[in-house]
């Protein structure tokens, strides 16, 4: 695996980026993608971040981000564990990547070129030390990127990945200029009153098993036209059964098309790893958040995650 200097070094002698996120992205995602972008712009490439789909929630990291136009030499994935996650994109650019720069445990992007540090709180934390490492000076809109997605990952500041470096990283960008209350505010404090009923319905849906401690909630498709809800309003409601007092383990199954349900676990860590939880249904991500993509009738795949999740607790 390279080293943060071999990657700064890979950087400044390539050109003509595409950035890849992974689907239904996040704030880290999209944080690494744009923050990626813009450096690679300051000193000179020429450089665009593929999406399918960006969140209205964060346009604001695109702001003052002209097109380019031009054939792409070098292909670099952030935040991305497996190319499963390329979504819409996966077979433009599966095993075309140059180079992918993660965060998560378990990395199955083939690469000739990594930088995977599984330590990192947020994909964003390794690209502050990166550009650090490439001497590039922190201009508001970078540190912004960077902050929100540090703040997403780490649901601003209260998981149990948060570090020391993590806070010390956030503090260095908060003194680049970064307006930190409205980001908190759009990402933490706000929501429409479709995310309201969406909340609602994960709520009516919820199950409990093994004395409280597993949590099983369900988004289907039907909910989803019922309620007119997009990705935007989706983003986040895999916390919700993790917040209820007991639960060690809560899992959000969401219809994505008929019988197939992209599943998102969140545990206390201590008690629960969700990444290799999520590795025995083919997925994978942390210990305290991960996830997978399982097919069947909604029934028939709550059973089988809550047998599963009945074995580890």
């Amino acid at each position: 695996m390279l080293s943060l200097q071999e990657v700064a070094r890979f950087l400044r002698e390539h050109d003509h980026y595409e950035i890849l996120t992974h689907a239904s992205p996040d704030g880290d995602t999209l944080g690494s993608g744009y923050a990626l972008c813009r450096v690679l712009r300051r000193i000179g490439k020429r450089a665009r971040v593929v999406n399918t789909n960006l969140p209205r929630d964060f346009v604001f990291l695109t702001e003052g981000l002209e097109e380019q136009s031009f054939a792409a030499e070098t292909i670099v994935s952030v935040d991305i564990a497996d190319e499963k996650l390329l979504g819409d994109n996966r077979k433009a650019y599966s095993g075309k990547i140059d180079l992918c720069i993660d965060h998560h445990a378990v990395n199955r992007v083939e690469a000739p070129l990594k930088y995977v540090e599984a330590g990192a709180a947020a994909n964003c934390e390794i690209l502050f030390l990166l550009f650090r490492e490439m001497g590039v000076l922190l201009t508001p809109e970078i540190a912004t990127c960077l902050y929100t997605g540090i703040s997403t990952d780490t649901g601003c500041f209260k998981y149990s990945n948060t570090t020391a470096r993590t806070l010390r990283i956030a503090a260095d960008l908060l003194d680049c200029g970064v307006d930190a209350a409205p980001i908190n505010k759009a990402m933490f404090d706000t929501k429409s009153r479709r995310k309201l009923a969406l909340e609602q319905e994960v709520y009516r849906t919820m199950r409990f098993s093994e004395d409280g401690r597993c949590a099983i909630a369900a988004v289907t498709l039907e909910a989803q036209r019922r309620l007119g809800v997009g990705d935007d309003e989706l983003e986040g409601i895999a916390a919700l059964p993790r917040q209820i007092e007991g639960v060690v383990v809560g899992i959000t199954l969401r219809e994505q098309e008929p019988e197939v349900f992209k599943v998102s676990v969140r545990s206390d860590e201590r008690l629960f790893d969700a990444s290799v939880f999520c590795a025995g249904f083919g997925g994978g991500g942390h210990a305290a958040a991960a996830g997978c993509r399982v097919k069947g009738t909604l029934q028939e795949v709550a059973e089988r995650l809550q047998a599963a999740a009945a074995e580890v607790l």
